[in-house]
């Protein structure tokens, strides 16, 4: 089931965070997202998977996550309650067929888009809702490694998954991402 995908979608909060979310004075909401799955999804996105992120939350924090992950302004999607429209215009976006495209939820307002992604993923602790229509659930936890566990399953299947240390950072991240680096004094060749 892993070996056909060729492009990833993920909600964020329950997927990519274990669902917390803090509010700020100033009305942004943070979230706390697990270091070994951003680096999988990074990884896909460097190895040339298109990524989507369609989530019911809108922030600037997501914004800069997503960005740091590979993810392109024009596939990231807020403020999606129907997701399905959203999932379907990234997969036109980007040439694909939806069978071609797993998509990683865990409530209900992700299951339209699980029943028409080719591979539908759940994490561990999702609701029963949406374990009944996913067609891989995984071991671990929203926040905790799934969105991890599917790409590295994938890119592994398909022997893509690979990591260039002597790439330099300013080829795969975004100028936003290198001027935060570089206001730390750290040198980025």
């Amino acid at each position: 089931m892993f070996e056909h995908i060729k492009a990833f979608a993920f909600d964020i909060d329950g997927v990519f965070t274990d669902g917390s979310v803090m509010a700020t004075t100033d009305g942004d909401l943070l979230r706390t997202y697990n270091s070994k799955d951003c680096f999988g999804v990074r990884t896909a996105a460097d190895n040339g998977y298109p990524v989507a992120i369609i989530t019911g939350g809108c922030s600037e924090s997501i914004i800069h996550r997503s960005r740091s992950l590979g993810v392109t302004d024009r596939h990231l999607y807020q403020l999606s309650k129907n997701k399905l429209p959203d999932f379907l215009d990234f997969c036109a976006d980007c040439g694909l067929s939806p069978d071609q495209v797993a998509f990683v939820g865990d409530d209900i307002p992700d299951i339209p888009a699980l029943k028409a992604a080719g591979l539908s993923v759940c994490p561990a602790d999702a609701v029963a809702e949406v374990k009944a229509v996913c067609r891989y659930i995984s071991p671990y936890n929203g926040g905790r490694g799934c969105v991890r566990d599917l790409v590295e399953k994938v890119l592994k299947m398909q022997g893509n998954w690979r990591f260039d240390p002597t790439t330099p950072w300013s080829a795969k991240h975004p100028d936003s991402v290198l001027k935060n680096a570089l206001l730390t004094g750290k040198n980025i060749k």
